[in-house]
C-alpha cells in the first residue's frame, strides 16, 4: 500500500537507482513499478472476489485514482474491475489459497 521508493530500495541494496532497476528487471522481467502494480492488482482481485467494492479495493491496495486503477486492472486482467467482480468465483472456494494465488496471478 505504501508508495514505491526505488532510490531507497537501491540505497538499501548498495546500488544506484538505475542499476537497481536494471537488476530488478533482469530478475523479475518487469520494472519495480510494474511489479508493484501487478501485485496490487493481484490483491485487488482477491478483495473483489471477497465482496469489496471496486472503490474500496482501489484504495485498499494503495491506488489513489479510480480511473488509473481501473485502466491498469483492465490492462492486466483483461476485464474491468466491475466485470471481474460480477464473475462467479464460487468454484475457487474448494481450491487451497496457495493454489488459487498461483493460478490467478496476473501475467504481463
Amino acid at each position: 500500500m505504501e508508495p514505491l521508493d526505488v532510490p531507497a530500495m537501491a540505497d538499501a541494496a548498495f546500488m544506484s537507482a538505475g542499476h537497481f532497476s536494471r537488476r530488478f528487471r533482469d530478475a523479475y522481467s518487469e520494472t519495480p513499478y510494474s511489479y508493484l502494480m501487478t501485485r496490487r492488482i493481484e490483491r485487488a482481485q482477491a478483495l473483489l472476489r471477497s465482496g469489496s467494492s471496486v472503490t474500496d479495493a482501489c484504495f485498499a491496495v494503495g491506488c489513489t485514482s479510480l480511473g488509473s486503477f481501473s485502466a491498469r486492472f483492465s490492462e492486466i486482467v483483461g476485464l474491468s474491475p466491475s466485470a471481474y467482480k460480477r464473475l462467479d468465483h464460487r468454484d475457487l472456494e474448494a481450491v487451497p489459497p496457495c493454489v488459487a494465488m498461483h493460478h490467478l496471478r496476473p501475467a504481463r
